[in-house]
Parts: C-alpha cells; structure tokens; sequence
C-alpha cells in the first residue's frame, strides 16, 4: 500500500528527554562532549546534538536530536560526509535529513572530519574540525532568522567549500593512516550532481531515498516485532520542499481510518532500549501532524501508534488504559519505580500529542 500525506507544521510537546550537560564554550571540544549538550557563551545557551554519520540509520541520530528538542534555540552537527574506508562504508548528506531538521527548528552545522585513527582495514575514531565548528556556532549565536533560511542559506553558498574541505582532509587521512579510501572521485561526483541550486539536491537525494524506501519495504528489521506484518510505503511532503519517502512498519486498515504503527522490539528486557523509543517518537512527531493523507490515492483519516513489545511481557496496555489496568500490568510484570515512571513519561508524551502507545508480550 502507498500511503501520501502532507505537513505544514510541527505541533509537538517532548516530555521523554534526557538532563543534558551544560558545557561552557570556553571548554567546547565537538569531539569530546556528549552525544546532546547544552553550550554556553555568556548570555547565550544553546541545546546541542552531533551525529557520527550523514546516515539517519546509524546510531540513533534521532535520538540525540530528540533529547534537543525542548530547547528553544537548537544545533545539531553532521558530517556532511563519512567515508570508513573501501572495506567499510562512506555515507552522504541528504537533502532530507536537512529538510527534517528544518521543520524540526534545527539549526545544522554541515562538518567535516580531519582526523582519525587505523582499525585493520578502515578507519576510526573520525574527529571533526572543532575549530570549524566554534566558529560555525558563534555565527548561529549571531543569526536572528530561522533555522530554516539557516540550513538554505549554508547550502546555496558554503556546501561546496565543505565538499572540498572534507576532500582535502580525506586525502590526508590516508596518507596519515595507510589506509585506503574510496575513490575521491565520488565525492566529485557527489558535488557535481548536487549543483549550486538546492533543488538539485533535493533532486538526487528524492532517488536516493526512493531507492532506499523500496529496499525497506521488503526487509523486515530484527527490532521490529509486528502482529500483521502489513508495511506501506509512506511519503511525506512537507512545506519546505521536503518530501520523506518511510516505511511504515505496520498498518491496521478499517473503512474510514489507516494507524501507522512504528515498532520497536526487545528479546532481553521488558523494554525496547531508550534510543529506540526516541528513535520512536520522533517518528511520532510527523506523523501526529499529518494532513491530507491518502491511502491509494483515496482520503482518509489517520492514527499514530508507537507499538512497544518484548518477549518477557505479560498481558498489554495502551496510553488509553485506566489507573487500574495501567497499575495492574505493573503488578504482574514486576516493573520497578524507574520503568514505571518510564512508562508514564512516554503515556504522558502521548496523551498531550493525541498519539497511542501500546505496550505488549510480543514473540
């Protein structure tokens, strides 16, 4: 099933959040502070996350953005290019990634690594230009528009002298190190295809994604435990020219209404781990403001679900449940007072957003 929907903005209230850090500029190194922080320069604070790829699929970048969110003036850090070697991976922005953060009120620093160390055949412990990016933040500390005519404005006049910054360094990693890397023909090829116009961008990345979306939609995820295993293929346009081509885990179909379930799974514990919840409900965030949905080209209603399982659950319970039941399900699984209050965090989370959380035994 192809599913279509539109967002025109984001309504969210995040309650799930982590303490974060607060790290005064002074002491700011981009490589040694955590995964979310907050930075301090005088008067100014900012909440800041960093990705350790361009990938959205490697570990969890979703989750740190999400731990940013309830901040009012957000940063978040990609490398705009992340290459392991040529017996490893190298991963490239996508205009989506950067359309996400956009509507997301994100302010991205596009980076660059210039340094990292030998592991057998690849390279590791990738460190980005901590000078580049102080700078960068001292320019956003300045920027009194939004995140979006930011994230427009870095890519039209400094992406190509990013490109050619993360070119330089590479080539200096592999003579440093001794390992080979991929042919920096790519990235030329990456620059070429890209353009000087966003919309190029925007052009090559929809492939890529489009490409992406497909091989998703056969592969069934080993943190996905689903009741139906019924994927849709899901894309989002949003008012900045983005589109988001998903994959819905899961979809449960009446006459006037489609849920779009997102799972995350657990064998070991009751729960899945915090980063894939927040992995989660992120997810949430678009689709609880979605509009204009169609299913096969046909309007319809739609419900989010975030569906929560693990093999050592007994019985289930929703963000719907009474006090009793919720208690009840407590009782039986044995949960102690941290993953009670876990629970009720992301019920609460729930709620207030007008989303459904379900928690079950699930093999």
């Amino acid at each position: 099933m192809n599913i279509t929907a539109k967002i025109t903005g984001i309504r969210y209230k995040v309650h799930f959040t982590d303490n974060l850090q607060k790290i005064e500029v002074t002491d700011f190194d981009i490589n040694k502070v955590p995964s979310a922080c907050i930075i301090n320069d005088g008067k100014y604070s900012f909440a800041i996350s960093k990705w350790v790829s361009p990938k959205r699929t490697r570990s969890y970048p979703y989750e740190r953005v999400y731990n940013t969110l309830s901040f009012s003036k957000k940063i978040t850090v990609i490398p705009i290019v992340k290459d392991e070697g040529t017996a490893g991976d190298r991963d490239f922005i996508q205009w989506d990634t950067v359309s996400l953060m956009s509507l997301l009120d994100v302010f991205v620093i596009f980076a660059f690594y210039e340094k990292a160390d030998k592991a057998d055949q690849k390279i590791t412990n990738q460190q980005f230009n901590n000078k580049y990016v102080l700078a960068k933040i001292k320019e956003i500390e300045n920027y009194h528009s939004s995140a979006l005519h930011w994230n427009l404005h870095e890519l039209n006049t400094n992406l190509h002298s990013i490109i050619d910054k993360v070119k330089t360094s590479y080539s200096k990693i592999e003579k440093l190190t001794g390992v080979k890397l991929h042919n920096p023909n790519g990235i030329d090829n990456f620059k070429e295809k890209i353009g000087k116009d966003v919309s190029l961008f925007m052009a090559f990345s929809r492939d890529k994604a489009k490409k992406a979306q497909s091989r998703e939609f056969v592969t069934q995820q080993p943190k996905e435990s689903l009741s139906t295993l019924t994927k849709a293929k899901i894309t989002i346009t949003n008012y900045l020219g983005g589109q988001y081509f998903l994959t819905v885990d899961e979809i449960l179909l009446s006459k006037d209404k489609v849920s779009l379930i997102e799972g995350k799974h657990s064998t070991n514990a009751l729960f899945p781990s915090k980063g894939d919840i927040k992995d989660g409900l992120l997810k949430m965030i678009l689709y609880c403001n979605l509009s204009d949905v169609s299913a096969n080209g046909k309007k319809i209603k739609s419900e989010s679900v975030l569906s929560l399982t693990s093999t050592k659950l007994k019985g289930s319970i929703t963000s719907s449940s009474t006090k009793k039941e919720i208690s009840t399900f407590f009782e039986v699984n044995k949960f102690s007072k941290l993953q009670r209050l876990l629970v009720e965090t992301i019920f609460a989370e729930a709620k207030q957003n007008k989303f459904i959380i379900t928690i079950q035994f699930s093999k």
